[in-house]
């Protein structure tokens, strides 16, 4: 199978950004690994993982470990899940069925986005464990509504609202290689996807990127000219407020997660709109660079907030000691991104099995290293700063 060799030679995550470089035309692997202007943010989310300190208690009996934790009303097996992620089709053919059927493998939320190339529906089919949706606030609300009454009669878990990407990003990387959203490559680029052919070719086999949850909304008006993704980009809304956001947690009536928010005073202000969680997010630093890494912010936000919400931590994550490290300081689970991504582009499903088989190892044997049979074990007194 194409992109399953080598990886049992992948030992990290960081192995798997390596093999997904050499599959990728280097447009799609710099779409994938790029940020925003400088991409300090890009940097800073894995970097600010290394400013705290692990501190294990030794004597403790750790014959049984339970790596389980509770997350917007289910539990999961590991205290990581997949963070939404869009177009996954770029990345391999198998695309965003492959990673939802490994999430439901290993026990843990699979995350569908606005932006993917499969259908709310298909999803539901092929995952059998947790699922959750990322969703706009769109400027065509029965739009919006409509996801959500798609999402309910496909029964899934919980919604996820994204909202830090009204304005686009800088994304310097994609202007450089031409993927942006009318795509304007170089000879170089070119030439990249042509030292590619086995991207290529199963680009041409398995051709289908459109989106595939807006393909009716765009379709809906047969004389327009404009794109779907251009269509999409004038749907988001600048005007959107916390009174939308209460009205779409009044619609949806589940657990609901709030992705994007990094300071105390939207904290509070999700608790007061009856959010279940927040995503700590800078959108994986492609949005505003400069922002801070999701990390640092879960200590001020649970001084704030207390137990009223659940803190999940999105951005950055590539070792198990992470999520552990978010953990210590009050986070209750963390979203990964890229790293089940690279996963993807080495090898399809048997690449993002690798990439959660090594997280989940490191988290038991970190788990295991702190003292701790238990994620419930973890406090503030197993970290330093």
């Amino acid at each position: 199978m194409w992109g399953a060799v080598g990886l049992d030679r992948c030992h990290n995550v960081a192995d798997l950004r390596r093999v997904a470089r050499r599959r990728l035309p280097s447009p799609i692997f710099h779409y994938l690994d790029g940020g925003a202007d400088d991409e300090y943010s890009l940097r800073r989310n894995t970097e600010a993982f290394d400013d705290y300190e692990l501190i294990p208690n030794y004597l403790v009996d750790i014959s049984r470990m339970d790596l389980s934790a509770k997350v917007l009303g289910r539990e999961i097996d590991i205290p990581i899940f997949c963070a939404p992620t869009g177009m996954s089709r770029l990345f391999h053919h198998e695309a965003e069925p492959a990673v939802a059927r490994t999430a439901a493998k290993f026990g843990t939320y699979y995350t569908l986005s606005t932006l993917s190339t499969t259908s709310i529906e298909r999803i539901s089919d092929v995952c059998s464990g947790p699922k959750m949706f990322q969703i706009y606030i769109l400027k065509d609300r029965g739009l919006t509504r409509e996801f959500v009454a798609r999402c309910k009669t496909a029964k899934y878990d919980a919604l996820c609202l994204t909202v830090d990407a009204v304005v686009a990003g800088n994304r310097e990387r994609d202007r450089r290689t031409g993927m942006t959203m009318s795509p304007s490559f170089t000879l170089r680029s070119l030439a990249s996807f042509a030292a590619h052919p086995g991207w290529w070719l199963r680009a041409v086999t398995h051709p289908d990127f459109r989106l595939a949850n807006l393909l009716h909304a765009k379709d809906a008006d047969p004389n327009s000219k404009v794109s779907v993704i251009e269509y999409v980009t004038k749907q988001f809304d600048r005007t959107v407020t916390w009174d939308d956001v209460a009205w779409l947690i009044g619609e949806w009536q589940g657990p609901f997660a709030i992705k994007g928010l990094q300071s105390v005073r939207d904290a509070k202000r999700a608790v007061e709109v009856g959010a279940s969680a927040i995503m700590i997010s800078n959108h994986g630093g492609r949005q505003l660079d400069g922002a801070p890494a999701p990390v640092d912010c879960v200590v001020p936000m649970r001084d704030a907030i207390g137990d009223a919400l659940e803190l999940i931590v999105d951005g950055g994550v590539r070792r198990g000691t992470h999520v552990l490290k978010a953990l210590a300081l009050g986070a209750n689970a963390c979203s990964v991104g890229r790293a089940y991504l690279y996963g993807l582009a080495a090898g399809g499903e048997r690449g993002v099995d690798r990439a959660f088989t090594l997280l989940r190892a490191e988290i038991e044997r970190g788990l295991g290293l702190l003292g701790c049979g238990s994620l419930g074990c973890l406090t503030r007194e197993h970290i330093a700063r």
